[in-house]
């Protein structure tokens, strides 16, 4: 996860985002979306035009609505250090969350589809988050993003019609169902982080997601 990813191109409004205090997403109310960083010379470009060339050919005429499952299977899910810039990004053999979704809407955004960052908060198990924290202390590298048997995690809101998205977990490489239940990964809440020009309620599933704000996510009664 990333603690000090740096801002997207366009400024966001973090205000927006502040929705009163709440146990759930309280922890990380305030944390950016995860940006990769850019060195401002031909190693990060080089980097960027081999992530597009890679997802043209795994593409290989599909739709473009079709989640880069590819970036899952190349990358195994591990520690970051942050930041990290993107000619070292695609060297690495693992990557967090964070990084395989600043990915995943990178190449959306390459293959004209509109898609946002989307920050959650699920739930696992006390024994599956000692794990992780153990996993992520023994490679020197944060883990704030771990509360308890709670998590924070990251993914794309990507637009398929007007104010319509579907979520893309990029590190899991599969579209999150909006029908969301009790239980081990749980999805508890959400924010869909857009440019200030976005203000329409976005549509997922039944469910409304206001943009920039956290909220928590309905249950499928």
């Amino acid at each position: 996860m990333s603690l000090g990813a740096v801002k997207e191109a366009f400024e966001f409004d973090n205000n927006r985002a502040v929705s009163g205090s709440d146990s759930i997403f309280g922890k990380w109310e305030n944390w950016f979306a995860s940006k990769i960083s850019h060195h401002g010379a031909a190693c990060c470009e080089i980097a960027r035009e081999w992530l597009f060339s890679m997802d043209f050919s795994e593409l290989n005429g599909a739709s473009v609505l079709t989640g880069p499952r590819w970036i899952r299977k190349r990358y195994n899910w591990g520690p970051t250090r942050w930041h990290i810039h993107w000619c070292e990004a695609i060297r690495q053999k693992s990557l967090d969350c964070g990084a395989q979704a600043a990915l995943a809407n990178e190449v959306f955004f390459n293959r004209g589809v509109k898609s946002y960052p989307a920050q959650f908060v699920q739930k696992f198990s006390t024994e599956a988050t000692l794990h992780w924290t153990q996993r992520w202390e023994s490679e020197e590298t944060p883990s704030q993003w771990i509360h308890e048997d709670l998590i924070y995690h990251e993914g794309n809101a990507v637009v398929i019609n007007e104010n319509e998205i579907k979520i893309w977990d990029a590190s899991a490489g599969w579209w999150i169902n909006p029908n969301q239940n009790e239980g081990y990964g749980a999805l508890l809440a959400l924010r869909v982080v857009t440019p200030l020009n976005v203000s329409s309620v976005l549509k997922w599933g039944n469910q409304e997601i206001t943009p920039n704000k956290w909220q928590r996510v309905k249950k499928t009664k």
